[in-house]
């Protein structure tokens, strides 16, 4: 093998590498999308385009090393199927990108999103035909296509002028943003945005006579543009992942920074080890062997591994910032925090100490504070485990205990020996609570045992003040976090709309409580508190609807559900088919009234299904709902076009 031969050999290898690491990298992205923020029409125009580059670059990887001659005649024509569908799609994320920095579509784009689609799906009906693209050129070197005739020609033409329309959108879509992030971030996503366009265009069926003529200038463009599409496709999702979501910044980050790590790269460079080493093999004359999966699982291993010991300082490092400091001690603080059980656990140790050295029957905490007292932990044979109430520490103990101000170490209550437990200041001691001690009197406590009694004493203090603090921190928390979560809806609703920031709190509805909104009034459909008093009621959507309904609020609100609703149904008749699970399901319980074994019965299938079915229903009517409010919303800040 000369050494031109084994330089094409490599870099043909290379380039197969690289193109499966842009499907498995389109596919993380798309899985991605589908758990976080696909409610968003931008990412969900956005996920469309990758399910087009994984079908491009799927079909793309495996016919590359396709041997058998069916395989060579199909998988080229499965790859334009991404292909026809792409123009399309592309001007379906300008026309949502414009709406989402404030110029949402009267009509006009919607049409021409709609009409383009329509002529996708005319190309793409051509493919078993043979008139989109002439019949799979398999001889060719140096890779099998399909061969261009003269609707292929016209195709191209479509795509130019689909993407020209589009990049005029995204233009149009980063002048209108005005803070540096927002701009910045647009930049990236119309950066981003040159990936699939280069990525599905049909190259080679313009360049076959050079590319067969220069074969290893060929693969080592295709090398080098599927690193420039890999690291694009990145950059898009980067940008896109800020869309429709109200975390702060570095948490959009560092999840996207992690699911990349854990998901392309990990995958990506474990198939390009696995592969190389598996050819390696083959050209040395060896056949199939234990070290291809040896070495796979130990590459899947040994990222991960770095990833877990190295992920946090990359964030500290990436997305901290300025706020290293105050994120750091949030996060100490989440690690160091004891929750109720973990205090349970404590005491319980501190409880079993208190036995082996007292030889007692049991012992108890108890917490004192303004509303009473309250057993915190318990062990052994106490009067709680034997009663089975919570007993109220009588008021005399307590008062005795808070007059004595600390001086006597031990109160006895009935047969049972108390401890008061303070908070550890010198100058104004605070009783927090009392260990019991039962069936024990202190005349039968040793020196040496009552000093031991001391110290765990101290230990179950600092445990019940630890609890204290922390309560405290909770209250806060819970009173901060409405403010907080406006700030948050506040930020993503004028991250790229100026206008955002004038929103009413009402009229920026948490999509985490959208589909309980929604179960609530549908459960009262036909009339009650869940509907007449529903949050929904605030949608501007309803708002709108009272006109039609002569003011009653009620009327509207069910009508913008049944609107959603129908927006589930299937087209045609109705039927009982998987297709119409969703649709008879919600018509059936919400509309209809009937009982769940009934449509369970009705539907067969288990009652445990029909309620996952239901909440998968739900969340979608609540999903329409958002979107309908939002496009309310944008269409009544703005002018027609």
């Amino acid at each position: 093998m000369t050494w031109y031969e084994s330089l094409l050999i490599f870099m043909r290898t290379l380039s197969q590498i690289l193109t499966a690491g842009i499907a498995i990298t389109a596919f993380s992205l798309l899985l991605y999308s589908l758990a976080f923020n696909l409610r968003d029409r931008v990412v969900r125009s956005f996920a469309l385009i990758l399910v087009c580059m994984v079908i491009v670059f799927t079909a793309e990887a495996i016919g590359s090393t396709a041997s058998r001659e069916w395989e060579i005649q199909f998988w080229p024509r499965l790859q334009w199927i991404g292909i026809v569908y792409l123009p399309a799609i592309y001007f379906h994320l300008s026309d949502g990108l414009l709406a989402t920095t404030g110029r949402p579509s009267r009509g006009r784009r919607r049409w021409v999103t709609l009409l383009l689609y329509g002529v996708s799906t005319v190309f793409f009906l051509g493919l078993p035909f043979n008139w989109l693209t002439g019949p799979v050129r398999s001889s060719f070197d140096p890779a099998p296509h399909l061969q261009p005739s003269a609707f292929t020609n016209i195709f191209v033409a479509y795509y130019l002028v689909c993407m020209g329309l589009a990049w005029i959108n995204f233009i149009r879509a980063y002048r209108r943003t005005i803070t540096t992030t927002s701009r910045r971030r647009m930049g990236y996503l119309i950066s981003g945005a040159v990936a699939p366009f280069l990525g599905a265009f049909p190259f080679l069926p313009y360049s076959q006579n050079f590319a067969a003529q220069h074969q290893v200038i060929f693969w080592t463009f295709s090398v080098l543009t599927n690193l420039i599409i890999g690291f694009l496709l990145v950059v898009m999702a980067y940008a896109i992942a800020f869309f429709g979501v109200a975390w702060p910044d570095r948490v959009v980050k560092a999840r996207l920074f992690k699911w990349l790590m854990r998901g392309p790269f990990t995958a990506s460079l474990t198939l390009a080890v696995v592969t190389i080493l598996r050819r390696g093999v083959e050209a040395l004359g060896y056949s199939y062997n234990a070290t291809v999966p040896i070495a796979m699982v130990a590459c899947i291993l040994i990222c991960e591994y770095f990833i877990t010991i190295l992920a946090p300082l990359g964030e500290q490092v990436l997305f901290y910032g300025n706020d290293r400091h105050e994120l750091l001690a949030l996060r100490q603080l989440e690690n160091q925090l004891v929750t109720r059980q973990d205090l349970s656990q404590f005491l319980e140790m501190v409880l079993a100490a208190i036995l082996d050295r007292l030889r007692a029957e049991g012992a108890y905490v108890i917490s004192l504070n303004g509303e009473g007292s309250e057993l915190v932990a318990s062990l052994g044979k106490t009067r709680f485990s034997v009663t089975g109430s919570n007993e109220e520490i009588p008021d005399e103990v307590v008062l005795r205990t808070l007059q004595d101000g600390g001086q006597n170490l031990l109160f006895q209550w009935g047969a049972d020996l108390l401890m008061p437990l303070y908070n550890g200041a010198e100058e104004r001691p605070e009783l927090l609570g009392l260990l019991g001690i039962g069936g024990l009197s202190s005349e039968q406590i040793a020196e040496e045992e009552l000093a031991a009694l001391d110290v765990l004493s101290r230990r179950a203090a600092l445990a019940l003040r630890d609890r204290l603090v922390q309560q405290e921190i909770f209250r806060s928390l819970e009173n901060l976090s409405t403010q907080m979560d406006l700030l948050q809806r506040l930020r993503a609703a004028g991250r790229f709309d100026r206008q955002g920031l004038l929103a009413a709190p009402e009229d920026l509805p948490d999509e985490r409580d959208l589909p309980n909104y929604v179960k609530e009034a549908l459960s009262h459909y036909w009339g009650g508190p869940k509907l007449t008093q529903s949050p929904l009621m605030r949608f501007k959507i309803v708002r709108d609807a009272l006109e039609e309904h002569a003011g009653n609020q009620a009327n509207a609100l069910r009508a913008i559900l049944r609107r959603a609703i129908e927006q589930v149904r299937p087209e045609g008749e109705r039927r009982f088919t998987p297709e119409w699970i969703l649709y008879n399901i919600l018509e059936m319980k919400f509309m209809e009234g009937r009982k769940v074994r009934e449509i369970a019965t009705r539907l067969a299938m288990s009652e445990a299904d029909l309620y996952r079915k239901q909440r998968i229903a739900i969340d979608t009517v609540a999903g329409i709902i958002a979107e309908m409010e939002s496009q309310a919303r944008k269409m009544d800040r703005h002018q027609p076009q």
